[in-house]
């Protein structure tokens, strides 16, 4: 019998929802047929069959959450193949003799204690977010394998599933990986909001506001570059980006989904509007790849076209910045001396103050609503 471990799907995803299998235990398949569609950070694919044989076990029902690296299907193949790990992505292997490997396993030591690792074991727990410390090496020479690697992980997740709470309701799809995304923003962005109301009074009439916001985002970029980057909080490196990919919030009954509108700098007014639309429509039908969510450089959240006046939106890593946009309202103006009714536009700019000066983004944000005013570029 041969095991497939759930491959990862994505750039480092942590697992995937079983949306819908295409087979049953018990049938015949051959390689690359698909088996199942699956979905992980706000797209849907289908996993192909890395084996021609027949299907064993099935290690999940639809809804379930699987996580990348544990056991999703059991095979009895036709013919027998090499395991090089189920992980997508290069992990350091070998085909040699116990008693050559020896030499080439890494030792790591926890808290004093060594710890014997061979490399294919340690690459995969580094995958998988494993802690080496707490497997049990099985080797009779005391190293840690991929097998035990693999098994404290589905042990864990086991563990972790066992403690939900009594008659709560799981998330699942997008909300749950809007969840994970929130979490892990908390955790590790620094995060401070400006305010700031912009007079749009004198706009001419039928100005598309979303598309003007994305070109005063583009101004303000260009004027201060420091918005438009990403941070390593880690490493505690900054990346400055040429490109300005702005990433689009984008409204759904089943969660929030934020597509990247890439080189924004070079699409036309109209270009503009016809990706909006583009993602508006694919998301909410669901035909949207991975792709369409990745390398997001800066992202707009124009939540006023639904309510609410100011907010604090929430940085998604490893960007350091987020535009959020009101609804705009009427309000008495005082314009040379003269009171006089007016339109203005509430902005909030959320930064990540690891990354970003408070200069750098008061600086930004005047760019914007300088723009957003209609006031001549200088």
């Amino acid at each position: 019998m041969k095991i497939f471990y759930l491959p990862d799907l994505g750039e480092g995803l942590a697992e995937a929802e079983i949306r819908e299998w295409y087979v049953k235990e018990g049938d015949a398949v051959v390689l690359d047929q698909p088996l199942v569609s699956m979905e992980t950070a706000k797209a849907i694919v289908d996993v192909p069959s890395p084996y021609t044989g027949k299907i064993i076990k099935l290690h999940g029902q639809s809804n379930d959450i699987i996580k990348t690296g544990a056991p999703f299907i059991s095979f009895e193949l036709e013919h027998v193949v090499s395991d090089q790990g189920s992980v997508v992505g290069k992990l350091e292997t070998s085909e040699k003799p116990w008693s050559e490997v020896s030499s080439h396993t890494h030792r790591t030591t926890f808290d004093g204690k060594m710890i014997k690792v061979l490399p294919a074991a340690r690459a995969l727990a580094k995958q998988m977010n494993v802690d080496l410390a707490s497997v049990r090496a099985t080797h009779p020479a005391g190293y840690i394998t991929v097998e035990d690697v693999r098994s404290y992980f589905s042990q864990s997740a086991s563990a972790v599933n066992q403690t939900s709470l009594v008659g709560g309701e799981s998330l699942h799809g997008v909300q749950r990986t809007m969840a994970q995304v929130m979490q892990k923003s908390h955790r590790e962005v620094v995060s401070v909001t400006l305010f700031e109301d912009a007079d749009i009074t004198d706009l001419p009439q039928g100005t598309d506001i979303t598309v003007h916001l994305i070109r005063a985002i583009i101004f303000a970029a260009n004027a201060e570059p420091a918005l438009n980057a990403w941070f390593d909080g880690a490493a505690l490196q900054k990346k400055l980006l040429k490109e300005i990919n702005v990433g689009l919030a984008v409204d759904t009954s089943e969660g929030l989904f934020v597509p990247v509108i890439r080189h924004a700098e070079a699409q036309s007014a109209g270009q503009l509007r016809d990706l909006i639309n583009k993602y508006k429509t694919a998301v909410r039908t669901r035909h949207v790849s991975p792709q369409d969510f990745q390398e997001g450089t800066i992202i707009l959240s124009n939540f006023g076209t639904i309510a609410g006046r100011y907010g604090t939106p929430i940085i998604v890593p490893p960007m350091v910045a987020i535009v959020g946009c009101g609804k705009s309202r009427e309000v008495a103006l005082v314009k040379n001396g003269q009171l006089q009714a007016g339109k203005i536009l509430p902005i909030s700019l959320s930064f990540d103050h690891r990354a970003v000066t408070g200069g750098e983004a008061t600086r930004f944000l005047g760019k914007l609503i300088r723009y957003i005013e209609g006031v001549p570029p200088s």
